[in-house]
């Protein structure tokens, strides 16, 4: 099961944060600070896997890919395929690279919602939900596409509105 899922940039400011299990504000914090020393620190040449026992408690891993100025971290229990961690960590951010065409850590910080739903697509309670991009994709496509249809129900045009109010005059 995935624990939490924190995206940090190169000076350890926390971009996304989500924890599937309850841990409480002080502590998160801590969390975000320890990963970021510890993924921080590891060269390019080494693994991305850090046995995270020694901030979660035993059973713990931390898997990482470095892109750029981010660090996207999952943490996540020993169930859990590091591969397989690594592959949904791609498949996270070329389907954010597809929504904002070739993202960056801007995006992270003015669409925090839509990054949030792409997430939210992905995993849901720490347990891995989607990982075609195609089909996330798709998802979007169809909640942009209800989005639109209900702003423009919704909204009752200027000058509609004022030929009903003459009306009732």
């Amino acid at each position: 099961m995935i624990k939490s899922i924190v995206v940090l940039n190169n000076h350890g400011q926390p971009r996304l944060t989500k924890f599937y299990e309850y841990v409480p504000e002080d502590r998160q914090q801590q969390v975000v600070t320890d990963v970021f020393s510890m993924v921080s620190k590891r060269s390019d040449a080494l693994c991305n896997f850090v046995d995270g026992a020694s901030i979660f408690g035993p059973g713990v891993r931390v898997i990482y890919r470095h892109y750029a100025t981010l660090f996207f971290v999952f943490v996540v229990d020993e169930a859990e395929s590091e591969l397989g961690i690594l592959d949904l960590i791609q498949v996270f951010v070329e389907t954010l690279d597809r929504c904002f065409e070739n993202v960056c850590e801007l995006d992270l910080i003015f669409y925090m919602n839509k990054i949030h739903y792409v997430l939210d697509e992905i995993v849901v309670g720490g347990l891995v939900l989607e990982t075609n991009m195609a089909d996330i994709l798709a998802a979007l496509q169809e909640a942009k596409r209800s989005e639109s249809q209900a702003s423009s129900t919704s909204l009752v045009s200027p000058a509609r509105s004022f030929s009903l109010a003459r009306s009732y005059r």
